[in-house]
């Protein structure tokens, strides 16, 4: 759009603002210095204008009451005021005080910072497995995910259709401290690519899927699930050969009936069939590093309880890419 910017608006909103301000005042002015007489008819009450509302609504031919003149002539003065002080006027005009939108919210986080970074630098140097338990760090670690995470994730933190859950213990990248915040400085992007040419055709996606829904026991075909345990070796390079997942790719655990789009036959063909493409973004430009580590301790803290030991680390990633989750 900047493509189309033209100093030529910069003076259209001046002239339209100084017109309309101007235009206002003279048109007071002129108003003001009128003057009804007011007239009574034969039964002695002020004469109308003869327009009549709703049957016996009025309107009087009497001039405006001097305090509402004053509160027009007011306004007025205060838009002169506002347009000389700030950049009412487009870009050419600063405005007196040099007020800017980006300056205040600067300002703000300023002041922010002041008060509040003591507080972030001293949980900082805690560990996340401290933190989390900390009454008033986590209050402050959950109002940061609700500013920040609850869109996506839900304000309770259980995610929705395609969105994980945080609170089941399942985690697709592990679900140690500096993996929670690896993800959340980085963000993540996983991508399962679409598996029906892999597996032969319609039948196999369906053989395949109904294998992978007995992995839970989970309502399936048995027969499907005989002849899918087979073709599923097109899937173990990321799932494992036991389906168990590997952290380091981010594919999950298809054993534990813990599903991202559903774990009915169809949600899991159609994951099959057309693959996922699941992007996390990244918030390690949005937030600092210590409300990164407070939100990491909220989140383990979801899944952990005091005096827990942090989950074992997840081993390095290869170095081909790596697929999204299937669930």
């Amino acid at each position: 759009m900047s493509d189309f910017y033209s100093v030529f608006w910069d003076y259209y909103v001046a002239i339209i603002s100084i017109v309309s301000v101007v235009g206002c005042a003279v048109f007071l002015w002129m108003q003001s210095k009128r003057t009804v007489k007011v007239t009574l008819n034969a039964q002695g009450e002020p004469q109308t204008t003869g327009h009549v509302w709703d049957g016996d609504l009025q309107e009087f031919h009497n001039p405006m009451p001097r305090w509402w003149i004053l509160l027009f002539y007011i306004t007025v003065v205060f838009s002169i005021l506002y347009l000389i002080l700030y950049p009412g006027l487009g870009t050419q005009w600063q405005g007196v005080l040099k007020w800017t939108q980006s300056g205040q919210y600067q300002a703000e986080v300023k002041a922010a910072d002041a008060r509040f970074g003591p507080i972030f630098a001293a949980f900082a140097k805690e560990p996340v497995e401290k933190v989390a338990f900390d009454p008033k760090a986590r209050q402050i670690g959950e109002r940061i995910f609700l500013n920040n995470c609850a869109q996506c994730h839900g304000s309770d933190a259980r995610g929705s259709r395609g969105f994980p859950n945080l609170t089941d213990g399942e985690w697709m990248y592990g679900g140690t401290p500096d993996a929670i915040k690896t993800t959340i400085i980085n963000g993540r992007n996983g991508v399962m690519p679409p598996m029906a040419a892999a597996l032969g055709d319609k039948e196999g996606v369906l053989d395949v899927a109904n294998y992978v829904l007995s992995l839970s026991d989970s309502a399936h075909d048995s027969v499907r699930a005989a002849r899918g345990k087979e073709k599923f070796a097109a899937c173990a390079a990321c799932h494992g050969p036991d389906a168990k997942g590997n952290p380091a790719l981010g594919a999950p655990d298809l054993t534990n009936k813990i599903w991202l789009y559903g774990g009915t036959v169809a949600a899991i063909t159609e994951t099959i069939t057309n693959g996922r493409n699941n992007v996390m973004p990244k918030h390690g430009n949005i937030l600092t590093e210590p409300e990164v580590h407070l939100v990491a301790a909220y989140v383990w803290s979801l899944t952990n309880k005091p005096g827990a030991p942090a989950p074992a680390a997840a081993p390095a990633a290869p170095a081909s890419p790596a697929p999204a989750p299937a669930k």
